[in-house]
């Protein structure tokens, strides 16, 4: 059963071969944090072999080798374990288009589904955050002060900042509203609504 609230949900990140499932792109790691009323209470990582070579460009980006790919579990093996891990929760990314398209294939791939839905971290960013240099994770992290220790391009920290992005995002919903705890579904409509428009569709709350 997916919660109703947005601060209780799985905060996912992929690292990946390439672009696009479509053209055999396949997922090389995930890390993902659970959220339990805005405090992590589970966290998920790791490695999975995808049956062929990343290039030296992926290997430089993400730190992550062949030679670390050829000692992991196969992605059928880990996507397994990360399917039971998610549940039935919903679900938030940074660009969640992309982490969408990977989760969906490879699931797929296994004959395993999911019920909870996607929320973007970004697309919620562009709409709170309109002042903001760029809206990309790093950049986000550093215009709203929030601390940070490691690097990003691997997945279980890039999900860890998410995760905290996400709640203080929250919290200034939260305010703006009036109201202690943020509804899902004011999120979805969030993404959808012009920039224009975001004070109006707070202040209705």
């Amino acid at each position: 059963m997916t919660q109703t609230f947005a601060d209780s949900l799985v905060v996912l990140d992929f690292e990946t071969t390439g672009l696009s499932p479509g053209f055999g792109d396949r997922a090389i790691e995930i890390g993902a944090v659970r959220l339990e009323k805005g405090q992590v209470v589970g966290r998920f990582q790791a490695l999975m072999d995808p049956g062929k070579p990343v290039s030296a460009f992926i290997e430089k980006y993400t730190g992550i080798t062949n030679r670390m790919l050829s000692k992991a579990a196969p992605c059928n093996e880990v996507m397994h374990e990360f399917a039971d891990f998610m549940g039935d929760s919903n679900l938030v990314a940074h660009n969640a288009s992309f982490d969408k398209r990977f989760l969906d294939a490879e699931l797929e791939r296994i004959s395993r589904t999911y019920n909870g839905h996607f929320a973007c971290s970004l697309l919620v960013s562009r709409r709170l955050y309109q002042d903001a240099p760029s809206h990309k994770l790093g950049s986000l992290i550093t215009y709203k002060n929030i601390p940070s220790e490691g690097g990003f391009h691997r997945a279980l920290f890039d999900s860890q900042m998410t995760a905290k992005l996400w709640m203080t995002m929250l919290q200034d919903i939260s305010q703006r509203i009036m109201a202690k705890e943020v509804p899902f579904r004011l999120i979805k409509r969030l993404e959808k609504t012009p920039k224009y428009a975001v004070s109006k569709l707070l202040q209705e709350q």
